[in-house]
């Protein structure tokens, strides 16, 4: 069932955004512990996506492309023994456009909705979804509008390893499925704001 996606609402917390230090692309740190996690199933769509009117216009195909090689570049780096597998829905998203003035430019974002699914006990770990909200972070590259300074494929791709990475996060929230013990003090925010990450080269 398509989420109801409120864009105007996005498109504000976007528009207000603190400006944050850029943080570093973390695939070249240590992957964040996962028990005996092991990347298995790896798949996107974003056929029913949502696009408001402001946005530049990408395919379904390169959606799908773009936040299955953002998940594989992420997880595919453990090396457990339990496969974990997921579906991510691309359920809306916006790409700044270019030739709007800086300071009317607006953010790039993206809504998903990741399920979990646990191989070995055939169990969909969440079987409502998790909907997860990105907006862009700041840049060098994105500090005057991403529209203005990076192509649609780049802010997919950026916006793709930000989604990857709020998957990681939501992960780490739950703990109990990767049989770690419980982490004290963290809870998933409808909003991630994750440091900015470069996606891998081509």
């Amino acid at each position: 069932m398509p989420a109801h996606l409120p864009f105007v609402r996005v498109l504000l917390l976007a528009g207000l955004a603190l400006l944050t230090a850029c943080g570093a692309n973390d695939l070249n740190k240590p992957p964040v512990p996962l028990g005996d996690f092991v990347l298995g199933i790896n798949v996107a769509a974003a056929d029913a996506a949502q696009v408001p009117g402001i946005s530049r216009k990408v395919t379904a195909d390169e959606w799908k492309t773009a936040i299955e090689t953002a998940m594989k570049d992420r997880f595919g780096r453990y090396e457990g023994n339990r496969i974990y597998n997921f579906a991510v829905r691309v359920d809306g998203y916006v790409l700044a456009p270019p030739g709007i003035p800086v300071v009317a430019s607006p953010r790039s974002a993206l809504i998903v909705t990741v399920f979990v699914f646990d191989d070995a006990t055939q169990t969909l770990l969440n079987p409502e979804g998790k909907q997860l909200t990105m907006l862009e972070g700041v840049s060098p590259q994105s500090f005057i509008g991403s529209g203005l300074t990076q192509t649609k494929i780049q802010q997919m791709d950026r916006m793709a390893a930000r989604a990857a990475l709020a998957v990681q996060r939501y992960l780490v929230d739950n703990p109990q499925w990767f049989n770690l013990p419980p982490v004290e003090g963290v809870a998933t925010g409808e909003a991630v704001e994750p440091p900015e990450a470069e996606p891998a080269a081509n």
